[in-house]
């Protein structure tokens, strides 16, 4: 006898279901093969032509793109934003929000906790903050040790972009252009393009790329880290040739990162736990 197939999720977000669809949906069985999502992103400032939000921003537009790529029945549900993380390398800029370590550990584990309860078994991480990239292992192999969830994380910007994506950026840019540069730009002008302020936009230097030409070590970024503020880079907060940025290159960038984010969640929904 051919098993029936579950009906499809009323929705791809979390807080569009009502209760009585978490109770039908445990009944038949769609839970326990559901993928729920947790996008963590951050509100900080992102130099004098980018508004606080641009990493929530850029991560909801992502996801968002990302949905709708993904196989028509694909049980995956994606939990609110968390709009605020770890930045105090930006606090020294007006504006910027951060929580603790402790604190955004606490919350991002308390939200898994409560997928567990509903029956949910895999869960995935999707950050949009480069300074909170650390914590993301350590809250997956907590709930996983304690809650017996499977739990994968990843980071937008660390997805694999085809050869003709990357090459719409210089080798200087992809080094060096970490924050608010050509490439944050240029999403928001595809996704916000009335929060920036192009006039306020230029090649902003990066004192990591003059540290390159003086040391060995200290300029591979991997021998040793910095514990940085953002102020040891550049002093108006943003670093990258944000001068450069285009639309169409925005359009670029996130539908290349979705695809690969649509495929990751694919990839995780078949996968075995023991993966």
């Amino acid at each position: 006898m051919t098993a029936a197939i579950p009906p499809s999720l009323p929705s791809h977000y979390w807080a569009e279901l009502r209760t009585t669809d978490f109770d039908r949906l445990a009944q038949n069985g769609t839970l326990a093969r559901t993928l729920a999502v947790l996008p963590v992103a951050a509100t900080e400032q992102h130099g004098p032509h980018l508004p606080l939000g641009v990493d929530t921003n850029l991560l909801d537009g992502v996801v968002s793109r990302a949905l709708s790529l993904v196989p028509e029945g694909l049980p995956v549900l994606v939990l609110p934003t968390q709009p605020v993380g770890f930045s105090p390398e930006h606090e020294g800029f007006a504006g910027t929000l951060s929580l603790r370590a402790e604190t955004l550990i606490r919350i991002w584990t308390e939200l898994g906790e409560a997928v567990a309860r509903t029956g949910v078994k895999k869960l995935l991480l999707v950050n949009g903050h480069g300074g909170q990239v650390g914590f993301l292992d350590i809250v997956g192999r907590d709930l996983r040790a304690r809650c017996g969830l499977t739990v994968w994380s990843t980071s937008w910007f660390s997805l694999p972009q085809p050869p003709e994506v990357a090459a719409l950026f210089s080798a200087r840019e992809h080094r060096y252009g970490i924050h608010a540069g050509d490439s944050e730009t240029s999403m928001m002008l595809a996704l916000h393009p009335e929060r920036v302020d192009m006039a306020a936009a230029r090649d902003f230097a990066s004192a990591s790329e003059a540290r390159a030409g003086q040391y060995t070590l200290l300029a591979d970024g991997r021998s040793a880290k910095l514990s940085w503020r953002m102020e040891d880079y550049n002093a108006e907060g943003a670093v990258g040739n944000a001068a450069a940025a285009t639309a169409d290159k925005g359009h670029a960038l996130i539908d290349a990162a979705a695809s690969q984010l649509a495929l990751l969640m694919g990839e995780i929904c078949t996968a075995p736990a023991s993966v």
